[in-house]
């Protein structure tokens, strides 16, 4: 059975249209959400952006069952001491319904505007590596614990598909995630991922009962055709064999990402007619 995430940047919309999606995707029947990490919106700077634990404070305090994520933080924002403090009381706060996505940062601007010290591509996935054996004895029973100690399991989620980045993978993660712009590596990758289960990033241009199907494709591609095979559009029926022909592939869950930005509507008619087939 898959699982269904609704991908939303806190990006354009205020705290409480956040919220709202999240207790109506709940409703709706989707199992998780998740959230971005950043200092600025990528791509469009001009746009205000929410802080990424906050917001998810604020979403588990909304909600009762959704999980609730990211893709991902940036392990440059935060001392590792002060993630698994803040992971640790995230999930104890909504029983059990915090993951941890966490990744080396992808918006090397923001580093260099704000004055956070990172180095090189590599220096930070090196850094992410020694930080998650960091949590895990932070979390653990050694001189470096902290308490209280997770009641609940937190989920580890890593993202990416270089070589470092899937050592990372096969050595600390449940889940691994597949960048929507990187699809076409997902059959050579996917025997190397080690226990981790494999979930993935979609753009999706959903062409509801009463959208103009033109309209719907030629919009989602303007804003979202960089992605490639990362954005796909279609009714009900085309988009519940997409993600089928994905899941046969070994894909567990889908973090959905809807190019109007998840309108109610949206939400509410793609969980009826998809995730509900």
């Amino acid at each position: 059975m898959s699982e269904w995430f609704l991908f939303l940047p806190q990006v354009r919309l205020d705290v409480d249209d956040i919220a709202e999606r999240a207790r109506l995707a709940e409703a709706s029947g989707f199992d998780g959400i998740a959230l971005i990490d950043h200092l600025e919106a990528p791509g469009a700077t001009h746009q205000s952006i929410w802080e990424a634990m906050t917001v998810a404070v604020w979403v588990a305090a909304r909600t009762e069952r959704l999980k609730i994520g990211h893709l991902v933080l940036c392990d440059a924002f935060r001392h590792p001491a002060v993630l698994a403090k803040q992971a640790v009381t995230l999930s104890a706060a909504s029983g059990g319904r915090f993951e941890l996505g966490l990744g080396a940062g992808s918006w090397p601007q923001e580093f260099e505007r704000f004055g956070i010290e990172t180095g090189d591509a590599a220096a930070r996935v090196r850094r992410l590596g020694e930080n998650l054996q960091l949590l895990q004895q932070y979390w653990g029973d050694g001189e470096r614990a902290q308490t209280p100690r997770p009641d609940h399991p937190i989920p580890l989620v890593l993202g990416g598909t270089g070589k470092r980045m899937m050592e990372l993978v096969r050595a600390h993660a449940d889940w691994w995630n597949v960048p929507s712009h990187q699809l076409d590596r997902l059959p050579a990758l996917l025997p190397t991922v080690g226990s981790a289960r494999v979930s993935l990033q979609q753009m999706v241009g959903f062409v509801g009962r009463d959208a103009d199907r033109s309209a719907v494709i030629e919009r989602s591609t303007r804003l979202f055709g960089h992605l490639g095979d990362g954005l796909v559009c279609g009714d009900a029926s085309e988009l519940t064999a997409h993600f089928a022909g994905l899941s046969a592939h070994g894909v567990e869950r889908f973090y959905v990402w809807f190019a109007d930005f998840a309108a109610p509507q949206t939400i509410s008619e793609f969980a009826e007619t998809v995730i509900n087939a």
